[in-house]
């Protein structure tokens, strides 16, 4: 393991509600390394945003925890809630669909499944939770690409098509201008052969898409009655868990 990262992210943990601020010297004696080891590694943290910096005078600075650390506390605490909200909606909607039901979110710039619920089926779809996926393959990591911010998303996708120069630029960008259109993503075989996928978006209460509600199965079962009973079902039951998260329908803006 790399001792400079353990070291740095050991300072982290100096920090409390009981000293929440702390001077370099403090910083120093308490994790029993020297001073300039201890500059040079808060240092680092401080560029990162883990660290804020106040300085006192030319020999000494005060350090408070950075902003960083709020906004990942802040995604974790929407992943948890998302998971713990949205499970018994899963569940019913499995028991009404009897087809695979995924939770998928971004983690940096790839799509993860955090949760799942099976079908009783015999021929059932393998995905283990925390499998993740590139964001422009699958109903799930496709929607959830979609709905990024113009400016993420182009940043994205110029990520996607370096990795791969065979794929159809403007076919991507037509299917991403689709699925905001229609509020929903479809695909077949994308990520396995004669699978189909569905899924809705999961907003919260700042009307963010922070999730993807995916169903999905072999394709010869999302046909005509039963397909039209999924999406509707399906949609419902995203709503159902938007709507516990806070969120309250508006308005897209269309790019």
């Amino acid at each position: 393991m790399n001792q400079s990262v353990i070291k740095a992210l050991s300072l982290l943990n100096l920090f409390s509600e009981e000293t929440p601020e702390l001077s370099l010297k403090e910083i120093s004696v308490r994790a029993s390394i020297p001073k300039p080891t201890a500059y040079r590694l808060l240092t680092t943290l401080e560029r990162m945003d883990y660290l804020y910096k106040i300085k006192e005078n030319e020999h000494d600075s005060r350090y408070r925890l950075g902003l960083k650390l709020l906004e990942l506390g802040h995604m974790v605490s929407n992943q948890l809630e998302v998971r713990e909200v949205a499970l018994p909606y899963m569940r019913q909607l499995g028991k009404e669909i009897n087809e695979a039901i995924h939770l998928v979110i971004i983690n940096h710039d790839e799509a993860i499944y955090i949760e799942k619920v099976e079908s009783t089926k015999a021929v059932r779809l393998f995905t283990r939770i925390g499998k993740s996926s590139p964001l422009h393959i699958g109903s799930g990591p496709k929607l959830l690409l979609a709905y990024l911010p113009l400016e993420r998303q182009k940043r994205i996708m110029e990520l996607i098509l370096k990795s791969d120069q065979q794929l159809n630029k403007d076919k991507i960008w037509r299917d991403l201008n689709l699925i905001r259109k229609r509020g929903y993503a479809f695909s077949e075989g994308e990520q396995d052969k004669d699978t189909t996928g569905l899924s809705f978006p999961i907003f919260n209460y700042r009307n963010q898409v922070i999730a993807a509600l995916t169903v999905s199965g072999l394709t010869s079962y999302f046909k005509g009655v039963h397909l039209e009973r999924l999406v509707t079902l399906s949609r419902q039951t995203a709503i159902d868990i938007s709507n516990q998260l806070g969120y309250r329908e508006q308005q897209l803006t269309e790019y």
